[in-house]
């Protein structure tokens, strides 16, 4: 296992550096690409630019700016009809069942079969901020886990994650997102933190599906190398292997073996493969969670998730 594991890691990092990562930070360069015919969006209280083209209807997407409800995910093509609609809107919430809820932070999962019309106007919404994005219509195969803020006006979403029912290659993560006026405040590690939470609790390794947007690959390598920080630093043996690691985690062995690589945590000598704990690493992985110590906490308390894996539901 490891080694097909550190074959494949090997593979794709050699793509990856072929390529170069161009998106780095929620600014962006179009780099000779069609700029979008949609230049901003209104949704709730955000006034957000637009950084690709999404699929609309042919109408609305002549429209330099498209109104959003930010509940029922509705979209308009002026201000007067969505304040009619807003004034006359039910819906205050994704339309799901709510399986965690923390303070004022819910993750509602909505079923794609089950909300047709809402999930598609998700993925066209996701579309105008994701460039590898092709899910728009078919979203009966897939769950979605929406993150929200609650206030007293309603449940603002935050940002999501999509996952196929039963994926072949076992998928945790399909798309994921979150929202501009959101990024850069934890969000984005909350919910990959969430999905292999959920994956975990399914007794399965979790992976995001790949190939990942640079964004994603950032984002998730990150994560990745966090969390491996955080094993390494509790862990006291002289000896550890892949396999511990995976179980523990739930991470897909390729995922750690392309991450120790990428870090420099992992070498080959003498017909044998050697995890480096780098104390380096580890000293300034603590340094940095003292930082944070004072930020708003984004873990996942599972005292609060209230879920059974699908597999395990009667209808």
């Amino acid at each position: 296992m490891f080694h097909e594991a550190q074959n494949r890691a090997k593979l794709a990092m050699d793509e990856e550096a072929r390529k170069a990562p161009k998106i780095k930070t929620p600014k962006r360069k179009l780099d000779g690409k069609v700029p979008p015919s949609i230049k901003s969006i209104e949704f709730g209280s955000f006034e957000i630019n637009t950084w690709y083209n999404s699929p609309y209807p042919a109408e609305y997407v002549l429209q330099l700016k498209l109104y959003i409800c930010e509940f029922c995910l509705k979209y308009m093509k002026s201000g007067v009809i969505a304040s009619r609609h807003s004034a006359k809107c039910p819906a205050r919430c994704p339309p799901g069942d709510e399986i965690y809820r923390k303070d004022s932070i819910s993750v509602f999962e909505v079923d794609g079969r089950k909300n047709k019309t809402y999930c598609q106007n998700l993925c066209l919404l996701a579309k105008l901020f994701l460039d590898h994005k092709t899910l728009y219509y078919d979203v009966e195969p897939f769950l979605f886990y929406i993150l929200t803020e609650y206030d007293r006006k309603g449940c603002h979403i935050v940002g999501y994650f999509s996952k196929e029912k039963n994926s072949f290659l076992s998928y945790n993560v399909s798309c994921i997102l979150v929202l501009p006026p959101y990024m850069k405040k934890g969000y984005g590690k909350m919910l990959i933190d969430f999905s292999y939470v959920l994956s975990r609790k399914e007794g399965k390794l979790g992976s995001p599906e790949k190939p990942l947007s640079d964004l994603g690959l950032i984002c998730y390598r990150n994560y990745w190398k966090e969390k491996l920080l955080e094993y390494f630093s509790a862990y006291s043996q002289t000896q550890i292997s892949i396999r511990d690691i995976s179980q523990t985690l739930g991470f897909n062995p390729y995922d750690i073996v392309s991450t120790l690589q990428a870090y420099g945590m992992i070498k080959y000598y003498k017909a044998n493969h050697y995890i480096l704990k780098r104390p380096e690493m580890i000293a300034a992985y603590k340094r940095k969670q003292n930082v944070i110590a004072d930020l708003p906490d984004r873990g996942i308390d599972m005292k609060y998730l209230k879920w059974t894996p699908p597999c395990q539901r009667t209808e």
